[in-house]
């Protein structure tokens, strides 16, 4: 089994347009959409959702009234500010949104008049798409914990992949270079670098190749964009061959993506014959024949942490 992320180090590069892309080249493939604080995936690939279920990512302090004799021990211990005093009602309360989850009111109020019960953080779902499964998930307003949501959507993949035999699970990564992006790539075969050619998104490209390089996963390299700033584009190339990124190809900026999303529709459903439709074939090509793709090693990021 094989799993390609597709990364960007930012939001706004293209990443989900081409990952729906490569859904009307690839074949028997899962998707597993990693992008659980901003999940759009499905806006092209338009779900039929069979499974959902609630993700209980923390935990959530509660004032018990009746217990509480108002000594002020939550409001002491607390480093979150989350307790605070009402006058009017002349009680304690916590503030859900200030609340970090840390238990040590919890743990350190003498009249155990706190409770700590588990929290519903978002969802996550299995769903059948026209291209194939697909498990993706929407975390909540101002929760935490969508690393853990990411890994959960990711285990969720592969256990479908297993089960239905199939040989490849294409994930749209989460921005950035945070806990969501590390959760995102554990174990994959390879990363995709979405990179724009711009200052910033020779930046973020750098970001995501050292975190790939950190934990030994094969990176590639894929300019979108890249008539829009010949210079940087060079500059691009010019990083991914010094830190031995393979530069898999390059995309012309091309209407038709906008289009074929205003309609809910891969590029090449939209239309296969545009440049960007030829241009993304050609990557998608050289991603298969590229022996780190084809051979893949299993990469255990857990020795790392």
């Amino acid at each position: 089994m094989r799993e390609l992320v597709i990364l960007s180090g930012k939001g706004g590069t293209g990443k989900t347009s081409i990952t729906a892309a490569f859904a009307s080249l690839a074949e028997n493939m899962i998707f597993c959409d990693a992008d659980v604080d901003a999940a759009d995936l499905h806006l092209i690939l338009e779900p039929d959702f069979k499974k959902s279920s609630d993700f209980i990512g923390g935990n959530e302090a509660v004032i018990i009234p009746d217990k509480c004799t108002q000594c002020g021990r939550c409001l002491e211990v607390c480093r979150f500010d989350a307790v605070r005093f009402d006058a009017d009602t002349n009680t304690y309360e916590v503030d859900p949104i200030e609340c970090e989850g840390c238990g040590v009111c919890f743990d350190l109020c003498p009249e155990q008049a706190i409770d700590f019960p588990e929290t519903i953080c978002g969802q996550w779902y299995i769903s059948d798409t026209r291209f194939g499964p697909m498990v993706h998930a929407r975390l909540g307003i101002a929760q935490e914990n969508s690393g853990k949501l990411v890994a959960l959507v990711r285990q969720e993949a592969r256990e479908i992949a297993k089960n239905k035999n199939l040989d490849l699970i294409l994930t749209d990564g989460p921005p950035g270079i945070g806990c969501p992006v590390i959760a995102s790539i554990g174990q994959a075969t390879a990363i995709l670098i979405i990179a724009e050619p711009t200052v910033s998104g020779i930046h973020d490209m750098e970001r995501v190749g050292q975190l790939s390089k950190y934990f030994n996963i094969p990176a590639m390299v894929c300019i979108n964009k890249y008539d829009l700033n010949p210079d940087q584009t060079k500059k691009i190339e010019a990083l991914a061959r010094e830190n031995g990124i393979a530069i898999v190809g390059k995309i012309s900026f091309d209407q038709t993506f906008t289009e074929a999303m205003i309609q809910a529709k891969t590029i090449f459903e939209y239309n296969e014959n545009s440049q960007a439709s030829i241009e993304i074939r050609q990557v998608w090509d050289n991603i298969l024949s590229l022996s780190e793709f084809k051979n893949p090693v299993t990469n255990n990021i857990m020795q790392h942490l």
